[in-house]
């Protein structure tokens, strides 16, 4: 699929601006076949769709590439958001047979829209990320509350400052030069942050090292010229926080 992966648009070409979207490859739509994305780029080429049917009838799709494409939201600007992509995707007959192109006249369905949230759980399942908020944005309020603060904010303090941050882990690495040391990534709505957990730290919260997915890290800031380090002082979990959210990281490679 790889070869391809620059012509596997999930913009289906509905009048969306090409000069203002963000566009994510076919590649990153789990479950998509390779054939049903060489099919949606042959088709386009030809000329945009107008409708799910006419999508599902021109690319030859099977329900099962239909409901791939409806999960990861690349339906939406056909269909106005996933529910209705949903049920128009269940309505559509895929198979060959004598009534397969003709129209079926019927009242359409009005589903409620997703929620932000709801949109967000379903973007990371399907794609592992969203072109929509950061998930913290949505808990911003509540991380505040709890006193953490943003990858930015931590930018304007000196060296030597007592700071807390949170942020979802993307990656946990241990260089076989750093005698034990484990070094994470924590990443919220404005950027990234380093943490660096002494051996001594990684004995009393190994659970929370290597269980949290949203980290919460009390410490003191570190500066070298530009970089920036976290150097922690205590770990919590607060992966109760996301919900459904599905999360990856990047561990020990």
């Amino acid at each position: 699929m790889d070869a391809l992966a620059s012509e596997w648009d999930c913009t289906l070409e509905t009048g969306v601006d090409a000069n203002s979207a963000v566009r994510l490859g076919f590649l990153l739509v789990q479950g998509l076949s390779q054939t049903g994305a060489e099919r949606i780029v042959a088709a386009r080429r030809d000329r945009s769709f107008d409708s799910v049917e006419d999508l599902a009838r021109r690319s030859e799709l099977n329900r099962h590439d239909l409901k791939c494409l409806a999960a990861a939201g690349a339906l939406e600007a056909l269909s106005g958001h996933r529910r209705h992509a949903y049920w128009q995707v269940a309505g559509i007959e895929t198979g060959a047979h004598l009534l397969r192109d003709a129209p079926v006249a019927e009242t359409p369905a009005i589903f409620r829209p997703p929620t932000e949230g709801e949109s967000l759980v379903a973007d990371y399942t399907s794609t592992g990320l969203t072109l929509g908020r950061h998930p913290l944005a949505l808990l911003r309020s509540r991380l505040a509350r709890m006193r953490f603060a943003t990858a930015n904010e931590l930018k304007l303090l000196p060296g030597g400052t007592p700071a807390r941050a949170a942020g979802i882990v993307t990656g946990r690495q241990r260089p076989s030069t750093a005698s034990g040391t484990v070094f994470v990534t924590l990443e919220d709505e404005t950027g990234h942050v380093n943490v660096i957990v002494w051996p001594d730290l990684i004995e009393r919260q190994r659970r929370e090292l290597l269980g949290a997915r949203l980290m919460g890290v009390e410490g003191v800031l570190e500066r070298e010229g530009e970089v920036m380090h976290l150097i922690a002082r205590r770990l919590t979990d607060h992966s109760a926080l996301l919900g459904k959210l599905v999360t990856a990281s990047r561990d020990f490679h």
